[in-house]
């Protein structure tokens, strides 16, 4: 078996993000067979036991997840074209009273605070934004299978042959796309589910059988509902909740 950087192994294991795994190296709070390893660069057997110590999982214990009702005009990551960050409606005055969490909000949740995925500016609903690099390796991760279920308002018309292409059979950047759930809601609103997310991919996928997206709300990731939660507020993700 061939070693692994000891960092890159933490997070197939999912411990951690690189990132954190690298910090918690460098603070020597990491543990290779009961043994301190604090050298970046360490190397690891698969075999072997890796152990984070008593301070990472407090750090880990103290960081948070937020849930985001994000509405049109905002970006998910970093600000651009003048359009402000999804990020930045978190604020304690719009943290939604129905909050069940019993977290109370600190200004230190908005440290490090990252978009665990993309919606698109035009697009609204359910945006995840958290310090957690677990929980953004298992939403976002290369090899994530998370469901994300999305409402979308479309114009057009829509054979039986468009509605069996958008469930399976499409096509983006020259590479299949995986298969899809995608159903009618009502007269004018589809139903998608899917276990990817490129650019945009609803409304090309849309524009490829002749629809028009004119509304797109993302209701569900994994487990975890948009539910009841108003359009520019947020709450915490409870500790009895997991995607």
């Amino acid at each position: 078996m061939e070693p692994l950087r000891l960092s890159k192994r933490m997070a197939e294991l999912g411990l951690c993000s690189r990132r954190e795994a690298d910090d918690y190296i460098a603070r020597g709070w990491v543990k290779v067979d009961g043994v301190v390893v604090s050298e970046l660069g360490s190397k690891v057997l698969p075999s072997q036991r890796i152990e984070l110590m008593r301070q990472a999982t407090a750090r880990q214990a103290a960081r948070v997840t937020i849930l985001l009702n994000k509405p049109v005009g905002y970006v998910s990551g970093q600000a651009e074209k003048g359009y402000k960050p999804a990020a930045s409606l978190v604020t304690q005055e719009t943290h939604f009273n129905g909050d069940r969490s019993n977290i109370a909000f600190d200004p230190a949740h908005l440290r490090e605070l990252a978009p665990a995925g993309r919606l698109d500016i035009d697009s609204v609903g359910l945006l995840v934004l958290t310090q957690d690099g677990r929980v953004a390796k298992r939403l976002i991760g290369e090899h994530s299978t998370i469901e994300k279920e999305y409402l979308v308002r479309v114009q057009g018309r829509l054979s039986e042959q468009g509605l069996r292409l958008l469930n399976h059979g499409l096509s983006l950047d020259g590479e299949a796309l995986q298969p899809a759930r995608v159903w009618w809601q009502n007269q004018d609103q589809l139903r998608f589910i899917l276990q990817e997310g490129k650019k945009r991919q609803i409304r090309r996928m849309c524009e490829l059988v002749g629809l028009r997206v004119v509304g797109l709300k993302r209701v569900r990731i994994g487990r975890v509902m948009l539910g009841d939660l108003p359009q520019g507020q947020w709450r915490y993700l409870r500790e009895d909740e997991q995607f």
